[in-house]
């Protein structure tokens, strides 16, 4: 970031002129996720990461926003630049409302409108742990957010973060994190997930990056590209036959939820092969755009004329060795997912000589079945076993990570707790499917899949009604394809 700047800098950009593209930025982060008029407390330090929040503010203020302004410093102690932000800032639309915790407190309660905290009090350069008066307007953000249920956005990186990732016990907590330009290393790392949140990238057009990237962050705008529109000429032969091979009893619901998630996210066509115990009852509640269709202890699945596999939601370990010899000898790319994970478990050495690509999606207990981390971050983890495994590999988790040999790191920006319910993975495995079916790599179709399905749970709870507490798969289901024109 310090030698994108400075390159901007020599250039002949301005530093006002980032400034206010940054603060644009931050108010466009906040109406995407608040797109009706609130309270915003705004906490500006005295540099120029309280600057951007002011920007922010006064942008949010002419959208009708009430604007409450908190400084712990003297006002004379800003930065020129900050200064000049602070008083463009009070000649908005009159001077912003000046009032304490407890007032702005109250009004939240009087009214529905949403209640958000900018922390603007320190930004990246912190080499050191808090102190006063910082400490002491740290506490009051994180205490608002616990009390009175403000949500809390923290500009570039939360206060009380330092530049090797050091984490002060009295850093803010924030529900977003709109960081600057790129993503900072030390917002990815696996301590810092309850601190930053949901991370937003605000891109500033005169800033640009040199050298090979080791890790990246995936957002809408770097994924968009991904998914080219289709000709008008386009057939379903077009958009691969894909085979789930899921369910078992008192499992059908994962074999259901991975096929719509397939067909929402393109498939051409989709077969659910199912054993002959459940075909019933797996026919009678699939979408009809499945076929549906009995198998005898999938021994006839090899020979198919399928494009490509999902292997795995809720299918049970009643037929390993069958599932193993599909997951060793199919030529055709394959998702494996749930119980096609538990079963890979007792031979995971079969990875080093599948016939066709593989994408595994592991949450962290299957992860364990198939890899001893030991001490390694979830990084470090995702990085050794695609060294030693050539498959792509979909970690999940609140910050999950996309790794494939020879491939940047990726981690994922979206999402919620909300998703923390039986059942999104089984969606997840079916959209990364039908992505695939859309001519994707693997490790594309990976990072767009986690992409897609948490920003679908995103526009559930913060457009549709929905909350962490009652958000359900079938959700993210209906909001794919809000996500997709989003996309466009």
């Amino acid at each position: 970031m310090r030698a994108a700047e400075e390159a901007a800098l020599a250039r002949g950009v301005e530093v006002e002129a980032l400034m206010d593209e940054a603060g644009r930025g931050i108010a466009r982060a906040v109406q995407q996720f608040f797109p009706c008029a609130g309270t915003c407390l705004v906490y500006a330090g005295k540099g120029h990461n309280g600057g951007d929040a002011l920007v922010a503010a006064a942008v949010l203020q002419r959208a009708g926003w009430r604007i409450d302004l908190r400084l712990p410093f003297p006002e004379n102690e800003c930065s020129e630049l900050t200064h000049k932000k602070l008083e463009a800032l009070r000649k908005s639309q009159g001077d912003p409302h000046v009032q304490d915790a407890a007032t702005i407190s109250g009004r939240a309660e009087a009214r529905p409108s949403p209640v958000i905290i900018l922390d603007g009090l320190l930004g990246i350069g912190t080499k050191s742990f808090l102190r006063e008066p910082i400490r002491a307007a740290t506490r009051e953000i994180n205490r608002l957010r616990a009390e009175q249920k403000a949500f809390v956005f923290a500009v570039d990186i939360p206060s009380g973060f330092d530049d090797t990732g050091e984490i002060d016990p009295d850093s803010v907590v924030a529900d977003f994190t709109v960081t600057i330009g790129f993503a900072k290393h030390s917002l990815i790392q696996d301590a810092a997930l309850d601190f930053v949140g949901r991370i937003v990238v605000v891109g500033l057009a005169d800033l640009a990056v040199s050298g090979v990237r080791h890790e990246t962050v995936a957002t809408g705008e770097s994924l968009a590209s991904l998914l080219p529109r289709r000709k008008f000429s386009a057939h379903k032969n077009q958009f691969s036959r894909i085979g789930i091979v899921a369910g078992s009893k008192g499992f059908v619901g994962a074999a259901i939820m991975t096929a719509e998630g397939a067909l929402r996210s393109g498939a051409g066509l989709v077969e659910l092969f199912v054993t002959e115990d459940i075909y019933e009852i797996a026919a009678t509640v699939a979408p009809a755009e499945v076929m549906v269709k009995p198998t005898r202890g999938y021994r006839e699945l090899a020979g198919l004329s399928i494009d490509l596999w999902a292997v795995g939601p809720g299918l049970g370990k009643s037929h390993a060795m069958r599932i193993r010899d599909l997951i060793a000898n199919a030529t055709q790319p394959m998702v494996i997912d749930a119980d096609g994970l538990n079963i890979l478990a007792d031979d995971v050495e079969i990875l080093k000589r599948c016939r066709g690509p593989r994408l595994l999606t592991p949450h962290p207990g299957e992860m364990a079945r198939l890899f001893d981390a030991g001490k390694l971050s979830r990084a470090g983890l995702a990085k050794n076993f695609c060294e030693k495994f050539p498959v792509a590999l979909l970690l999940k988790g609140s910050r999950t990570i996309v790794a494939q040999r020879d491939a940047p790191l990726s981690f994922n920006t979206t999402g919620n707790p909300g998703m923390a319910t039986g059942g999104m993975g089984d969606v997840l495995t079916g959209v990364c499917a039908g992505l695939i079916g859309q001519g994707l790599s693997l490790y594309d179709a990976a990072r767009l899949g986690a992409w897609v399905c948490g920003r679908a749970a995103e526009i559930a709870i913060f457009e549709n009604g929905a909350n962490e507490l009652s958000l359900l798969p079938r959700d993210v289901l209906e909001n794919l394809g809000a996500v997709f024109n989003e996309l466009r």
